[in-house]
């Protein structure tokens, strides 16, 4: 089974059971095509699945099931509407058996601590497995459901031409327009998840037959409407993709029937379907970011839309939705205090369960080398306290950080030593879930055209970007001039940066080398643990840091121990593996039940390997199986965000590590090591007199 690599949140599915009954009931009581699809209204995107597996997303079985779905005993074919209801009536089913079943599982485990019966014991193992049963079940229908919503409203290529046409307000001085001007296909012999043969495959093809090929048959079978939404920018601005939409709408919606057999009607809910996509999965990056593209679709909507379709007050209701997500969103982010809900912290914890009960391998089996243990590390008493060198920048402070408890008020004087204080296995924790706050604001668009934003091979570059030379920016530019890209990858990026660079101050800050030998030791520990954890974005960032010039030259590493010390290796064949192919980590099972952050800074590396080239053929149309590749990688970021940590928040650990990285973000690692004495080689003064009294001794024997 290719699930969609989501893992149903039970939370998610109970809050919406009622509303979805009273929904079906609706639909089985009146015309289904007065609208499009109002019970999947919350659910056009195709999702991440779609353009990475592409046409593979939706197996023979997922085929074979939903030719069976909606059948009579006398084996008569029913219609789509038979087949949603009843989906949908098998899908809240199973979902509420599979609730229930967990808080049961729950209960059990609660008991078991408890009482430790032997009856609860036996029990726990048969209902894990019920639960693992139950849970593929319920992910196979929800494969099913999106795979019903792909078939809907597509036209045969044949009438693509009609899509272009029908848009058109000259109408009656064009002539008809042939699909082969447009789109370039090429035919494959067998497809995996068709029976039928000769498939014809996009090539390539024109701004405008891309855009028609949205309305096909198969765009959402095959991944196209995803993969469109990830890479349209290479070739047409989001005002024209709008307009391109919004002129289909408007030549469509006032003659639209309700048959669905006609062209027109699938035009228009086709349009309806690929907007409200667009909104869900691209608001953050597109409508956010440009008020006047937000103005004209609400306008649009309001005046031309609403009067004549139910429709346009639920796009207009999606978009104050999202507006308000995007708002709460950075409300919470921007503060410490964040307010748990009970149902929220039901749904995480049954989230982090349902990921116990999916691994079935051991975090520890990725292919390099790596040490069988480092043993304890000493703890250090507190020395005299020590100032940090006037070459710091002022730092500043964020609202979360103005009050911290007695024991991190003096954070400056403590230093290093309360980094030592506590485990790796807190302060990798608790650095995840910093992370895990910024990486799940970016967008896999942030990653696109990193080149016209500054970024290079090396991240020093990076904060330098926006004041870079605007020459090498226009030919950098692989976006349409007019497009509106959003910069968040370099924020993303100089938070990397300054997490590196106070790994290093904090180590050459140190002013003992027996301090420095336990902090070197703290940090690829915490490394370690990060990259066990799939949090590959700190534990890189680690890495940096004590790579850098002047960190290397410490005396500290030569009395480093021996299995601590072999944990730099393996950091460097993590980096390795990384940089080695651009879907490592989505090799497997394992990305779909444990959490993952990437290095956004590979990540990028990789998406400028794929722009490299030209985007367009020798007759001026673009290269679609080259931008099918870019999203398919870029698609990789809404993968790893469905599946997040679950960790207990320190939020006072949290506030001084925030601090420590705010203070030391812009320092001059150099600067800061050369007021250390500790980061020097020291020769003993015996040695160093006997040395001098010999070069005296070669200079007088010269002159005799």
């Amino acid at each position: 089974l290719q699930s969609n690599g989501c893992c149903i949140g039970p939370g998610f599915t109970e809050e919406n059971t009622e509303p979805e009954e009273e929904t079906i009931i609706k639909i089985a009581g009146n015309s289904y095509l007065v609208s499009p699809n109002l019970p999947d209204f919350h659910s056009c995107s195709p999702g991440w699945s779609s353009a990475f597996y592409g046409a593979e997303c939706f197996d023979s079985e997922v085929h074979s099931y939903m030719k069976n779905l909606g059948k009579q005993k006398s084996s008569e074919s029913q219609n789509i509407d038979a087949k949603k209801v009843e989906l949908e009536q098998l899908l809240m089913m199973e979902t509420k058996n599979y609730r229930k079943t967990i808080k049961f599982y729950q209960k059990l485990l609660q008991k078991e601590r408890s009482s430790k019966g032997p009856e609860t014991k036996s029990m726990l193992p048969k209902l894990r497995g019920q639960l693992q049963e139950m849970k593929s079940k319920v992910q196979f229908l929800e494969l099913v459901k999106k795979y019903v919503q792909a078939k809907q409203w597509g036209v045969e290529s044949c009438v693509l031409p009609t899509v272009i046409h029908n848009g058109r307000t000259d109408t009656m001085d064009v002539a008809p327009m042939d699909e082969s001007s447009v789109l370039l296909y090429y035919n494959t012999e067998k497809h995996q998840c068709n029976n039928q043969n000769g498939i014809r495959v996009l090539q390539a093809g024109t701004p405008l037959g891309l855009m028609a090929y949205l309305y096909s048959r198969n765009a959402f079978l095959e991944g196209y409407v995803q993969q469109f939404l990830y890479t349209f920018r290479y070739f047409c601005t989001q005002e024209e993709f709008l307009q391109f939409l919004l002129d289909r709408i408007s030549s469509t919606l006032s003659s639209a029937s309700l048959d669905p057999s006609t062209s027109l009607t699938k035009i228009c809910n086709r349009s309806f379907y690929i907007l409200q996509a667009w909104i869900e999965d691209c608001y953050s990056v597109d409508f956010a970011t440009n008020t006047d593209l937000l103005c004209t679709l609400k306008e649009f909507i309001s005046s031309k839309v609403a009067p004549l379709n139910g429709y346009g007050e639920r796009l207009l209701s999606l978009l104050e939705d999202a507006s308000a997500r995007k708002s709460v969103n950075a409300h919470q982010c921007s503060s410490i205090d964040k307010c748990e809900e009970e149902g929220e912290e039901d749904r995480k914890t049954l989230h982090s369960l349902c990921k116990k009960l999916s691994e079935d391998v051991s975090r520890k089996n990725f292919n390099w080398k790596r040490s069988k243990g480092t043993g304890p590390i000493a703890q250090y008493q507190r020395e005299r306290p020590y100032t940090i060198s006037s070459v710091l920048p002022k730092p500043c402070y964020n609202s979360f950080t103005e009050e911290f408890p007695t024991s991190f008020a003096k954070a400056d004087e403590v230093g290093a030593y309360l980094l030592i204080e506590y485990s790796a296995q807190q302060l990798c924790c608790q650095l995840t879930l910093l992370q895990q706050e910024v990486f799940h604001k970016c967008h896999p668009v942030h990653f696109l055209n990193s080149r016209a934003l500054g970024v290079k091979d090396k991240c020093v570059a990076v904060q330098k970007a926006v004041s870079t030379e605007a020459v090498s920016l226009k030919v950098c530019n692989l976006f349409l001039s007019k497009c509106i890209q959003d910069q968040y990858l370099l924020q993303l990026l100089r938070n990397a940066d300054s997490i590196s660079t106070w790994v290093a101050a904090e180590v050459v800050t140190c002013h003992t080398s027996k301090l420095q030998v336990s902090l070197l030791s703290k940090f690829l520990l915490i490394a370690k643990c990060c990259y066990e954890q799939r949090n590959f974005a700190t534990a890189m960032q680690i890495l940096t840091g004590l790579e850098n010039l002047i960190v290397r030259q410490l005396p500290a590493w030569k009395i480093l121990p021996a299995k601590v010390a072999e944990i730099m290796e393996e950091l460097k064949a993590v980096e390795v593996f990384l940089k080695s192919d651009s879907l490592c980590l989505m090799e497997g099972e394992r990305f779909k039940t444990l959490p993952t952050i990437p290095s956004a800074h590979v990540l990028a590396m990789h998406v400028q390997q794929l722009e490299t080239g030209g985007f367009t053929m020798t007759n001026g149309a673009h290269k679609w199986t080259k931008l099918r590749n870019i999203a398919k990688v870029v698609s990789q970021v809404h993968a790893f965000q469905e599946n997040p940590y679950t960790h207990t928040p320190d939020f006072k650990l949290q506030s001084y590590l925030r601090q420590r990285i705010t203070r030391f973000k812009d320092a001059d690692i150099s600067a800061l090591a050369a007021d250390n004495c500790a980061n020097f080689h020291q020769i003993p003064a015996e040695k160093h007199s006997r040395k001098i009294q010999d070069t005296l001794r070669r200079m007088k024997a010269t002159f005799q």
